[in-house]
């Protein structure tokens, strides 16, 4: 037998699964009227094994009558009988105690038959002799380790004609029966063969299911890539096991588009569309929600939509796995690579809308370790001038959205990572001697932005703690606010607007000047600094809208009706303000408190007014806009539905 045949294909192998016919078996049935039948061949399981040795030696020499007789067995899938079952388990097994005489050339039409073979259709103890000849193949040469490692990942997910029966508990049994023995079989191949995992990731990247597939393979095949990620290869192949997921999520999410973007009321400030706690299904309302029914945007517009129903359970599916990884202490293991993962694809992903919500649940498992340093890791990015100028605005538009969402971050650690971002525009301030120019300064308006951003939903939690609001009113805002470069003029006239409320209700300084864009949702500058991808309007962690990905994100949020503004109840915040903040009752480890209720949680379902007063303060209070975008989602859909304001595109044709 030569040692210098090349290792044949492993698609080529096995070509024909999923198909419903075996390209060999037509190629075969051409050549003679049908296979040898099971029930004619009557041997010995001695004599079998002899005949399986002469089949293979014969085939060799050009004599393929016994050979074909043994292709016959192999090719067999009808409904087996327990002797067929036996006859074909005892074909496997001395199959497995020849590998060394099986030719890559002189056996294709056995090895594509062997390779076509899925598990799901057999009972254990088939199961168990097809393993045991698949990894004794792989450990015989190398000429096999590619089509063994092929073979067992399409065995991640059954046949079409099975996806249905995993709703069933027989099907749920199989499926374990499956998947254990295919994992035990790739473990026992790394082993013997250690080159074997470099290889499996590329075929497992490689089979990976496109957008478009079945979403019940997609997730089935996704379970398996948690499986090699958690299991002994998972030093290995875990990290690339993780990012491949996450580039599925972003595809999937880059796959759902905005149409028709309409800006067709520039007086509605970004502070006045949130989704909050809406729920399309009547029968599924609950008492913590329904705002203001049908004047939001509603899920509906997702609903039917095939790819955002995929990407919403493959979120689910990722969240539970890093739930499941906290359990078992690999959870801040897990993050470095979700963090690596984000910073080289999600971060510049400017039209990513749900994506990132993997980041924001693996932040609110470990506010602690997690939360911080993904906080740490987007103000670094900020500050550092090595990043491109899109990339430092994108980290600081996470940053701020991530510090003003986390309902697990405290006021502690929300205001040290705002004397970082406004020590930073102070220098900038003080180099820095030109006037309006939002181009050249867009990195350090998009500082500001975040600056101002963050203080509208968290000025009241922090001015409650005595010792963080002597800190914010030490902070240098009013001056880097009033440099010649006129932050307040080229950031977001509704962040501006918004701030400026709050910043004099709160006294935090003197506005001197007269601004009447208070409920203007954008300018000519905001949209200049912006850029095509619109940095100046990206919200990344506004509201999900995908519902069973909402349930997990929804307790660890702040919903904008969430935060008690700083002219909130001003009558009574005079007297208040000094009892209200107990330094000593927040406690925090590594700058992020332990005490995931905010003290800015204050629903407006707690507060004793009626609806006309609640749609006014409500309209106050808004930080999305409630008109300025209009979309459809492709397929039919035709109703125009709002959308919140950090995936609301440039209007320009080249952002389309």
């Amino acid at each position: 037998m030569s040692n210098n045949l090349s290792a044949p294909d492993p698609a080529e192998l096995s070509s024909s699964v999923g198909s419903g016919s075996n390209n060999m078996g037509v190629e075969l049935a051409n050549e003679r009227a049908q296979f040898l039948e099971m029930e004619e061949v009557n041997f010995t399981d001695n004599e079998l094994v002899y005949h399986v040795r002469t089949a293979l030696k014969s085939a060799s020499s050009g004599d393929s009558e016994s050979y074909d007789e043994l292709i016959g067995v192999m090719h067999h899938r009808e409904r087996l009988s327990p002797d067929e079952v036996a006859m074909l388990v005892t074909c496997l097994k001395a199959l497995s105690g020849t590998v060394s005489c099986i030719d890559v050339v002189h056996h294709e039409s056995l090895l594509s038959s062997i390779f076509g073979m899925s598990m799901w259709n057999y009972g254990p103890e088939v199961m168990d002799a097809l393993v045991d000849l698949i990894i004794s193949l792989a450990a015989s040469s190398g000429k096999f380790v590619d089509s063994c490692l092929d073979m067992l990942i399409r065995n991640f997910v059954p046949p079409y004609s099975y996806l249905a029966l995993l709703k069933q508990p027989r099907g749920l049994s199989r499926k374990d029966q499956v998947l254990s023995r295919v994992h035990s079989a790739l473990e026992s191949i790394s082993h013997l063969v250690p080159l074997a995992p470099m290889r499996l990731l590329s075929l497992v990247i490689q089979r990976m299911p496109r957008q478009n597939d079945n979403e019940t393979v997609m997730m089935t095949y996704v379970e398996n890539m948690f499986k090699l990620e958690s299991g002994s290869m998972g030093q290995l192949v875990g990290s690339t096991m993780l990012i491949a997921v996450v580039d599925r999520l972003l595809d999937l999410d880059l796959e759902i588009g905005w149409e028709d973007i309409v800006q067709d009321d520039s007086s509605k400030g970004i502070f006045e569309m949130e989704l909050e706690d809406l729920e399309e299904d009547e029968e599924d309302l609950n008492d913590e929600g329904d705002e203001l029914p049908g004047k939001h945007l509603s899920r509906n517009s997702l609903r039917g939509n095939v790819i955002a129903e995929k990407l919403d359970s493959l979120l689910v599916l990722t969240f539970e796995y890093l739930e499941s990884c906290q359990g078992h202490g690999r959870l801040l293991e897990v993050f470095e690579t979700l963090l690596h993962s984000f910073r080289i694809t999600v971060l510049n992903a400017y039209k990513s809308k749900f994506a990132q919500f993997v980041m924001f649940y693996a932040c609110a498992l470990d506010p602690e370790n997690c939360g911080v340093r993904f906080a740490r890791m987007l103000v670094d990015i900020f500050v550092c001038h090595d990043h491109p100028p899109m990339t430092r605005m994108s980290a600081v538009a996470y940053l701020a959205s991530y510090l003003s969402r986390g309902k697990f971050l405290s006021a502690n650690y929300i205001t040290t990572m705002l004397k970082r971002l406004v020590d930073w525009c102070l220098d900038y301030c003080n180099v820095q001697d030109g006037d309006v120019n939002p181009f050249a300064h867009r990195v350090f308006y998009a500082g500001c932005q975040a600056i101002m951003y963050v203080l509208c939903f968290r000025m009241t939690s922090i001015m409650s703690i005595p010792r963080l609001k002597s800190q914010l009113f030490l902070m240098p805002i009013e001056t880097i606010l009033k440099h010649k470069s006129d932050p307040l003029k080229v950031c977001l006239p509704s962040v501006v607007g918004e701030f400026l409320k709050q910043a004099r209700a709160a006294r935090l300084f003197t506005v001197t000047k007269t601004f009447i864009f208070d409920d203007i949702l954008e300018s000519e500058l905001s949209r200049a600094f912006g850029g095509l991808e619109r940095l100046d309007s990206f919200f990344p962690f506004d509201p999900c809208l995908l519902k069973k990905s909402d349930s997990f994100i929804r307790p660890n949020f702040i919903f904008w009706s969430m935060v008690k503004t700083t002219y909130d109840d001003d009558e009574d915040r005079d007297e208040d303000e000094e009892g209200s903040g107990d330094e000593d009752g927040e406690e925090s480890v590594d700058g992020v408190g332990e005490d995931r209720r905010d003290r800015m949680a204050t629903s407006f379902n707690e507060q004793d007014i009626d609806i006309e007063e609640f749609d006014y303060a409500l309209n106050k209070m808004s930080i999305t806009p409630k008109q300025s975008l209009m979309y459809k989602f492709g397929g039919g859909l035709e109703e125009l539905v709002r959308m919140p304001s950090r995936i609301r595109p440039s209007t320009s044709p080249e952002s389309l």
